[in-house]
């Protein structure tokens, strides 16, 4: 099957294989309901505009949580992006079955030695993945203190992911969660 102007669009068999071909400095764009869903350049280069993947940062910043070794919920609050708008109210609800990628990165301050540990949660649907980092190692409070995690996780249609975190030392101890934070993910098949 030929179309266009020059026969720009093909549609064929060879024998072994079938084939899409579109020539010239053209674009191929598979739609679903009328929207871009697989994009491909004149250079080959592959694009899926509607597949879930968001970029999040909090707003300001999350003073004061407190070393009771309660779980606390991170406030992400600032989108940078989010195709297909899965993430709101700091959770990022699958939209469908799949494997996600999620990576955090929580940049504390001021993270008190009377702490034993700060630890960070990613919390899905099916199970939680847990990051921690002793506190009460250092000397003085913790000017700056990264916590970074990445996970390859299963999630069906409408399963949730959100990060908690949970600061264990007596009442008396806190810390604060900077905007420099990042939490991220997309799906990978």
């Amino acid at each position: 099957i030929r179309l266009g102007a020059g026969n720009d669009f093909q549609l064929y068999h060879d024998g072994t294989d079938n084939h899409i071909n579109v020539t010239g400095a053209q674009t191929l764009n598979i739609q679903t309901s009328g929207n871009n869903a697989i994009v491909v350049d004149a250079n080959g280069h592959v694009t899926k505009p509607l597949q879930p993947a968001f970029l999040v940062k909090p707003s300001t910043q999350q003073d004061n949580i407190n070393g009771d070794g309660s779980d606390v919920d991170v406030a992400f609050g600032s989108e940078i992006f989010d195709n297909n708008a899965d993430f709101a109210s700091s959770t990022f609800t699958a939209p469908v079955t799949g494997r996600y990628f999620f990576t955090v990165s929580l940049r504390f301050e001021n993270a008190d030695t009377a702490s034993a540990y700060v630890q960070i949660y990613l919390k899905t649907s099916n199970r939680i993945i847990k990051s921690i980092q002793s506190t009460n190692v250092f000397s003085a409070d913790v000017p700056y203190l990264h916590v970074h995690m990445t996970s390859l996780s299963d999630m069906d249609a409408n399963d949730t992911c959100k990060i908690q975190l949970q600061l264990e030392g007596s009442g008396a101890s806190q810390a604060d969660v900077d905007p420099e934070s990042f939490f991220s993910g997309h799906l990978v098949c």
